[in-house]
């Protein structure tokens, strides 16, 4: 690629996000081995810089995409397209086409200086066959506005996929304590049975169907309950006496 005139090596690094500093390592950047040799050694090296002051490693592999970032937990595969080109828009589009398959999150950055480029890339774009925003195509002014919003993507996409976990696990959690309560009402309208019985018995046999089949000989040996409680937890689950009117509270 021929010298823009710009030195994008002698620009102070911009962090991306607060969050980088705070939380150590952002990721890793996956970076096309072809698209780097194609590209000015002082854009690659403004790229190497900004990726370090936002806490990601980089590495340069052969890829299809021109990125892949790895952050938070999720894959982030990105085409920049540094200097747009009519004449070769067709075949940008047909490898989009693909890697939209490949990749659940794919970004396509594309850098449009002038109004009369950016007009031909709005009617290849429309023209191509792309369904609207899938995947999503962004245009920037140059190079290096481009590469710091690949950099603001990947980190929304992390902290949303990061969001999702603890989410998930805080759901998780409600419903082993809402199922908890519920063992421990059952367990405990067996006559005799308090919370630390039934406690000792989930933790020892497990649930109510398994401490149902259990004998009272496996419920002495694995608890710390009295043979007395054994019986009546044997007694419970197998005599209509006792299972036809459980008192849960």
């Amino acid at each position: 690629m021929a010298d823009s005139g710009r030195s994008y090596g002698a620009q102070a690094p911009r962090t991306s996000s607060e969050h980088s500093h705070q939380t150590g390592s952002s990721g890793v950047c996956l970076m096309n081995i072809k698209w780097k040799e194609e590209q000015h050694p002082s854009f690659i090296n403004f790229i190497s810089t900004f990726l370090s002051a936002n806490s990601f490693k980089l590495n340069i592999v052969p890829i299809d995409p021109d990125f892949i970032f790895n952050c938070g937990g999720v894959s982030v595969a990105i085409v920049f397209v540094t200097s747009w080109d009519p004449n070769r828009a067709s075949q940008m589009y047909s490898r989009v086409h693909k890697l939209k398959e490949q990749f659940a999150y794919l970004y396509v950055v594309v850098t449009i200086p002038t109004e009369e480029l950016n007009e031909s890339f709005i009617d290849s774009y429309f023209a191509s066959g792309i369904d609207i925003g899938r995947p999503t195509f962004i245009s920037v002014l140059d190079m290096e506005m481009g590469f710091e919003k690949i950099v603001k993507i990947v980190h929304v996409r992390g902290v949303c996929k990061k969001q999702d976990v603890v989410a998930r696990m805080k759901a998780e959690r409600i419903k082993a304590v809402q199922g908890m309560d519920a063992f421990l009402r059952v367990v405990t309208s067996i006559p005799g049975i308090d919370n630390h019985d039934a406690n000792s018995l989930n933790q020892a046999i497990g649930s109510i169907e398994a401490i149902a089949n259990a004998s009272k000989e496996y419920i002495l040996e694995n608890t710390d309950l009295s043979a007395e409680k054994a019986e009546t937890i044997w007694r419970f689950f197998r005599d209509p006496k006792y299972y036809l009117s459980p008192r849960i509270n």
